[in-house]
């Protein structure tokens, strides 16, 4: 995905729908080490998850992910970490819904260390790492 993906949720999106497979799409954007977001295109929309509700409050793309699910951002006093979305997003992949929250509630692990659970959970944790090892070099 292009780099713009990472800041302009439309533009993740837009990436998304314009890949033919014919498997399911999804995406998994780690973000500044900060938080991830998980989206799915499904028919007449977009599935997705914020693994912390909270960076809404600081970065433009996450705001976007509440705003598209219709929620509010939190309060700037709140220092609790919650995911909003769908935490059944991937359930069909392999990652039960009380998995991924398992995952999300790891606040100790950086973004890229969640998503490489998920993506071990869901059957491609070897194609994930190279990805990532070609990214960080």
């Amino acid at each position: 995905m292009d780099s713009s993906a990472l800041s302009e949720l439309d533009a993740a999106i837009t990436e998304l729908r314009q890949l033919r497979s014919t498997g399911a799409v999804f995406g998994l954007l780690a973000v500044d080490d900060e938080f991830f977001i998980v989206l799915r295109p499904v028919p007449g929309g977009v599935s997705l998850l914020l693994s912390d509700a909270a960076a809404a409050l600081d970065y433009d793309i996450a705001a976007d992910v509440l705003d598209l699910l219709r929620v509010d951002p939190p309060d700037e006093e709140d220092d609790e970490l919650w995911p909003e979305g769908d935490l059944a997003i991937l359930a069909d992949l392999g990652m039960p819904q009380h998995e991924l929250q398992v995952i999300v509630d790891e606040v100790d692990l950086y973004p890229d260390e969640q998503l490489q659970m998920i993506a071990q959970r869901c059957g491609f944790g070897d194609e994930f790492t190279k990805l990532l090892d070609t990214i960080q070099a």
